[in-house]
């Protein structure tokens, strides 16, 4: 079976975060340090909000069936939007509520040489696991700029993507904030890198939550798919023109499109008169009218099944065109 997308990215960054979110939460309870204490909450946080990601991957690779005639791809950006959440209230929220509660009641913390040596180990990991998630966000699109990725890739890796960046910046801003109060023994910098590291986390919360909504309400394929899709309708013969292109993501890299067309009626007769010698055709049936009816029926139903194996033919060829699409219906006008 083939893997689904972002499940190594997702792995990694469960067993890296996990890992450093241990050592940040010792390296704590030995120094006492608010940033560090952000720094431990933000990698439980993310270890439990991608373990979310890898339950929603799961679950959408489920095949379709009598209850979910397009399959359960949702599923991947539902538990995106529910792991998004919990980085806004539980890493964000307990982060910066923990550190205004040490700017109000501050307290020298312990700072050794162990507590920079941990932040090293996770600005490391955290790298890693960055390059993982950019390096599987980039094989399965490499014709997208990274601004077109950021955009329009997998949720669940630009999950990773997104909240390791942030705890790359979150390191450095604790190492910040510990290296001042060391040096001018005021914990207020321990505790403002403390806010500092929750304001970012809500900021990629915010962005990540926005960005699934849009999955679940039906967002429609990339522009430029749709732009060459209906370009390759409207070269068809039997086509004269696209009147309504609607389209929407089923899952990450799976579309359905549905399009209204109008019928070309006198390609459609050209096709159907092929090799028929029309004046003959003439003669007999107007000697006879039951002849003429009898001809009449039989025209009329051979319109239908003809646009209907040329409609079966053109669906063909924009699925072989474009792979991710896995259904489409075009309706005649």
């Amino acid at each position: 079976m083939a893997r689904s997308r972002g499940t190594v990215a997702v792995a990694a960054a469960i067993s890296g975060n996990f890992s450093i979110a241990v050592l940040k939460l010792a390296g704590f309870f030995a120094s006492g340090s608010s940033a560090l204490f952000s720094e431990a909450i933000h990698s439980f946080a993310d270890t439990a909000n991608q373990s979310l990601l890898l339950f929603g991957i799961h679950q959408s690779k489920r095949k379709a069936d009598e209850h979910f005639s397009y399959g359960y791809g949702g599923e991947r950006f539902l538990w995106a939007l529910i792991s998004a959440c919990g980085i806004f209230f539980l890493g964000a929220g307990v982060t910066i509520y923990h550190g205004i509660e040490a700017l109000q009641h501050p307290q020298v913390a312990r700072i050794n040489p162990m507590i920079f040596g941990i932040l090293a180990v996770s600005f490391l990991v955290e790298s890693v696991t960055l390059y993982l998630a950019v390096r599987e966000l980039r094989s399965h699109d490499a014709e997208l700029s990274f601004a077109e990725l950021l955009k329009e890739g997998d949720p669940a890796t630009l999950a990773v993507v997104y909240e390791d960046s942030v705890a790359i910046v979150g390191v450095g801003v604790a190492a910040v904030g510990i290296a001042l109060t060391y040096l001018t023994g005021n914990p207020f910098w321990d505790a403002f890198a403390s806010i500092v590291v929750g304001a970012c986390l809500g900021i990629v919360a915010v962005i990540l939550i926005n960005k699934n909504r849009l999955f679940l309400i039906g967002k429609s394929i990339p522009r430029g798919m749709k732009e060459d899709i209906i370009e390759m309708l409207e070269k068809e013969p039997h086509i004269k023109r696209v009147l309504e292109f609607r389209s929407t993501v089923l899952d990450v890299g799976h579309y359905h499109v549905k399009c209204e067309i109008e019928w070309n009626g006198a390609a459609l007769l050209k096709l159907m008169m092929q090799g028929e010698d029309l004046e003959e055709t003439y003669r007999e049936v107007t000697q006879d009218y039951t002849e003429f009816k009898r001809y009449l029926a039989y025209t009329a139903n051979r319109v239908p099944r003809l646009m209907g194996r040329i409609i079966d033919e053109i669906e063909q060829r924009i699925i072989t065109e474009f792979p991710e699409i896995d259904y489409i219906d075009i309706e005649i006008n």
